[in-house]
Parts: structure tokens; sequence; C-alpha cells
């Protein structure tokens, strides 16, 4: 009969084997099981070796309670083999993840029906175990009623799925970290400064936890608020008007799409020597681990939507309506002229300009910011200016088709990429046409905008800049083109001749030349 062992042994061999490698393969995460489950194997292989070796020299009494350990080990490493194929490999194929504890629970009971029955073949009485089994358990709970209590409650979370592993949570003290596991004796949480918390179970479920991100059991984004002040000066209504457009004004990374992010009037001013009306941005974050990367750039769209307004954010009043003298005034003005005089002077579409009126243009460009991702102009819209791109880099995206089949717009196409200095928006400025693609701040880009008022007056002064420009502008929009149909040199040179004449009597047309 011990002899006959031996198969078993070669088969279980075989069979951990698979396991593990079907392990490794498909759930590499469980590999702790299967170090359980060859120790296991070992400890029998063992057993039913030293079993051998007695009944050898002939101590069949020590060979036989050997034998009982090796089969009470076979049985163990059976339940086992088999709970790592249902529970870790067949179940979550299909979608079905059986909760740790729960499946700890049935190979447990597993483990105890096999001991009976090995026990019963070998003539001992199953009955007596399960008594002195009964005593001990009651005299260990009641020595360790708080391990119990630990235990019971993790049982409990993980049983009624209310607090599930990847959740993020919130203790009373506001404290919040991510769910990493739940355990037989405590939940381990991760917090966001990355330090670990290992919570008991019977504390866990003594208080209120919140779970951020679910509601009725099915996760959600998150909604988040970030704060901001400006002075009484400028009307709520157009604060919120300006913020709720600059946070829509293209995707933010980890902001969700729906419900779309917002401005409000959150609180009026409280203290009359710092007359300051509260704000609030609010959006839903998708991945709460990253919430202060997103609320940074969140910040970063509220700033360039004020500062394209003009509209400084909160400072001590005292400041705000200080008077300065007015030679740094001028001075600064001066500065500013110069600096983009220098940009504008790099610029091919402005190379037929003079110094005298580069610098007219230069006085009346006005500065504007933008953050990356937003988007700087927007196909089919109109706006009779035009953008140099002083600072960073911005890329041009199209629609072949705006309406697209049935009513809905086609992907957008890139088409080019703008560092700076360069320009955009020139047709815009020049002829009144609607905009002919988006153009999306790819990081944060400084631009000088010039309207058509400042730019009538140059042109009117010297009306042959026209020929100059339909050139140009000619070369470029044809480069656009080309990149976006796909076009060869020779059918763009063919078209650039005829853009040209279009070009030039637009200008002339719209500026009344």
């Amino acid at each position: 009969m011990l002899w006959d062992e031996l198969p078993w042994v070669l088969g279980l061999f075989v069979a951990v084997l698979i396991t593990a490698a079907l392990v490794n393969r498909l759930r590499p995460e469980h590999r702790r099981r299967v170090r359980r489950l060859v120790i296991t194997y070992a400890l029998y292989a063992a057993a039913v070796a030293v079993s051998v070796g007695f009944d050898t020299i002939d101590r069949p009494s020590w060979s036989d309670s050997t034998f009982v350990a090796a089969q009470l080990l076979q049985a163990f490493l059976l339940v086992m083999l088999a709970a790592i194929l249902v529970f870790t490999i067949a179940l979550p194929s299909v979608g079905v993840e059986l909760p740790m504890i729960a499946s700890d629970l049935i190979v447990g009971l597993g483990v105890v029906a096999a001991t009976l029955v090995i026990l019963s073949r070998h003539g001992m009485n199953p009955t007596n175990a399960l008594v002195s089994g009964a005593v001990v358990s009651a005299v260990l709970a009641i020595s360790l009623q708080s391990t119990l209590g630990n235990i019971l409650g993790g049982v409990a979370l993980q049983l009624d799925g209310s607090i599930q592993q990847g959740d993020w949570i919130q203790f009373d003290n506001g404290r919040q970290g991510r769910v990493r596991a739940v355990r037989w004796r405590h939940t381990v949480v991760e917090t966001r400064d990355c330090s670990t918390i290992i919570v008991p179970n019977a504390t866990l479920l003594g208080q209120s936890i919140t779970i951020l991100g679910k509601r009725d059991g099915l996760p959600i984004a998150q909604r988040m608020t970030v704060l901001f002040s400006v002075d009484f000066r400028f009307p709520p209504s157009r604060i919120t008007r300006l913020v709720t457009e600059a946070l829509q004004m293209g995707p933010i990374d980890n902001v969700a799409v729906e419900p779309r992010p917002h401005a409000i009037c959150l609180d009026l001013a409280k203290d009359s020597r710092e007359p300051l009306i509260t704000y609030a941005a609010r959006y839903n974050i998708l991945d709460l681990s990253a919430d202060e990367p997103t609320n940074s750039r969140i910040r970063s769209r509220i700033y360039a939507a004020l500062r394209r307004a003009g509209i400084p954010l909160s400072m001590p009043s005292l400041l705000a309506h200080a008077d300065q003298p007015d030679d740094v005034v001028a001075r600064r003005v001066q500065r500013d002229v110069e600096a983009r005089f220098r940009v504008l002077d790099r610029i091919p579409l402005f190379k037929s300009f003079n110094d005298d009126e580069l610098r007219t243009l230069a006085a009346a460009m006005n500065d504007v910011f933008y953050s990356e991702g937003e988007t700087i102009t927007r196909q089919g819209a109109v706006a009779n200016w035009l953008y140099v791109l002083a600072s960073g880099r911005a890329e041009i995206h199209t629609n072949i088709d705006p309406d697209g089949p049935g009513g809905e717009p086609d992907r957008p196409v890139f088409v080019a990429q703008l560092d700076a200095p360069n320009f955009f928006g020139e047709m815009g400025l020049m002829t009144g046409a609607p905009r002919s693609a988006d153009v999306i701040a790819k990081t944060d880009v400084e631009c000088y905008r010039l309207d058509k008022d400042a730019f009538e007056k140059v042109l009117l002064a010297r009306p042959t800049i026209a020929n100059e420009l339909s050139e140009r502008l000619a070369t470029r929009r044809m480069e656009l083109i080309a990149a976006r149909d796909g076009l060869d040199a020779t059918v763009a040179a063919a078209r650039r001749d005829r853009e040209r004449e279009r070009i030039r009597r637009a200008i002339t047309a719209f500026f009344g030349l």
C-alpha cells in the first residue's frame, strides 16, 4: 500500500508544475499561493520518503504514523490545487472575482473535511476530534477577543463588498487613501503621501467611512473644487463665464468630459478691508491618485483665462489700487513694444514692413496667454485678428468635412506644428474669412494678438503691401492644404497662383483698398 503512493507523488508533481505555470502566466500577482503549494508538496514528498525509509528498516509503527501524515498533506495539497485552479484561474477568466477571505474560508473548510475523512479511514473517531476542536476554539475565542473581532470584521468587509480593493476612502479625520488589500486581521490603505496605514478591521467597521468616487455601488468621477478670488471691481457673471469657457476649451488630462467643468461664484466679500469675491472651479476627476497635478492644470486654465481678460487674481487692496509714476508706466510700455517688435521682425509674413510700421503694429498688439491643452482658435469661428506666437508650441488640426456624414464631424486631422516665433489666424485678419482649422496649445504659449483696426492703419498708408502679403499668404495656405489633403508639389504650385489672386482680391475688398 505504501508503494502505491509513489505514482501520486509523481502525478502531484506534474500537477503542481502545470498549476504554477498557469498562475505565472495568467495571474502573476498570486504567486504567493504557488509558494505555499510548493512548500506543501515538498512536505508531502518528504513524508512519503520518510515513511518508505522507516518501512525499509522495518519500523512499521513509525512508517504507519508517517504515512498518515503524508496522506493528510496529500489531501491538503489536493484541496489547495483545486482552490487555485477554481478561484485563481477559472472564475476570474469568466469575470467572477471571489473575495480572498471567502476563498480562504472555503479552502479551510475543505482542509477540515479532508482531515476528518483521513482520520476516520485510519480508525480514529472524528466526533472526538470535533469536540476537542470546539473546546480549543472556545478557549481561543475568549483569550483572543480583539483578534477575533478583527478577523470577523475582515470576513464581513469582504463578504458584503462594502469596501473593495482599489476604492478611495476617507476617514473621520479627513485623511484619504486607496484600499490595497482587505486581510484577515487588518486592511491596508495607501495614502496620497506614499505612506501605508494598517487599519484593524474592527476599527474600520467602528467608524464612518466615505467611499470617494462611488455612488450606488458604481464608480463615478469624483467632484473636485479649486478656489480662487478676484476683487469686487469685476462682475461675477463675467468671471464665471470667462473661467467656464476656459475650462471647457479643449480637454484637460484626467478631467471627465461629463459633467463639464464650470465655475461658480461661491461667496461675496465679508471683510471690507479686503473686498474679494471667492469663486470655485468645479470638475470631476477620473483618477484620484493624481489630484494635485490635475488641480494644477485647472489653476493654469484659470490663470490663463483671467490674464487674457486683463483681470488680476486677488492681491492686497492697497497694492491693487496703488498709483504708479507715469515714467515707470511709460518705460514698461516701451519695453513691451520693443519685445513685440523683435518678435515681429523675425516673422516672414512681415518681411516687407519697415521698422516704423512694425512698431505701429507692436504698439497696437495685446498680450494673451494660453495654458497647455487650450484651443486658441476653433474651426469655423469668425474673428478678425492675427496671432503672433511669441513663445511655446501649438498644433494645427482641421476637419476635412466639418459637417461630416450624417451631420457628424470628422475626427480632427493633424496639419502642422507651430514653434515660436510664428503666426496664425492671418486669413481672418486680412480677409475676414472664418477660421479654417483648430489651433491648440501644446505647451503654455505667449501670443500677441493684432486686430483689424490697427492693421488697417498700416495697410491704408501703403496699399502695395497687399500684393506682397497675398504672395506669402498663398504660399503658406497651400502648404497647409497640401499637408491636409496630401497634394503633390506640382498640383500645389499650380493652385498657388490662383490662391494668391483670390487672397489679393479678398484683402482689397475687406479693407476697401
